[in-house]
């Protein structure tokens, strides 16, 4: 790799940690071509990616921006899972733990907030982006429908006293 290709790589690696919502940094010695490729798939299910990139030009793409200290993170071989919403690449990776122990979780970022490993299960646990707005679009909606049925309900209730009146006329 040549330093053009180094300086290319290192500015991609600084938009990466600067656009992203969250970035979580694993070990992923052991896993095979197979597994990555699972997990690249399962990242982009959620609008994320993976990216293995030498620790020395994560560093140097870290220097200023707001997660620094996450530089103590890259150690070994390790991989950057990412993603816009602030939660997709936590869940994914810390699902895909579960399930292969080779992919091992060292902590990450959100923003400037630099998160260990219990960081990101917390991180993990908390509702996605979706599940967000559909709570929010519930809690908007129910008072709507609540106030459509108490409208509705006196109509309603003087059809089936009408309706009772004429079966009784009709007895």
């Amino acid at each position: 790799m040549d330093r053009a290709q180094k300086e290319k790589l290192v500015e991609e690696l600084g938009q990466i940690f600067e656009s992203s919502g969250v970035v979580v940094v694993a070990h992923y010695e052991g896993m095979t071509v197979a597994q990555m490729q699972d997990l690249r798939g399962k990242m982009r299910e959620v609008n994320g990616s993976v990216r293995v990139a030498k620790n020395t030009l994560a560093k140097i793409a870290l220097e200023g921006k707001p997660s620094a200290k996450m530089a103590d993170l890259l150690t070994g071989m390790t991989v950057l899972a990412y993603s816009e919403d602030p939660v997709a690449a936590a869940k994914v990776s810390e699902a895909y733990a579960k399930t292969n122990e080779n992919f091992v979780i060292l902590g990450g970022a959100m923003g400037g907030e630099v998160l260990d490993t219990a960081g990101v299960k917390a991180v993990a646990s908390m509702p996605s982006r979706e599940e967000l707005i559909a709570q929010i679009v519930s809690c908007i909606g129910a008072p709507a429908s609540n106030i459509a049925g108490a409208i509705g309900a006196p109509a309603q209730n003087i059809a089936g006293i009408l309706s009772t009146i004429e079966d009784k006329a009709a007895a």
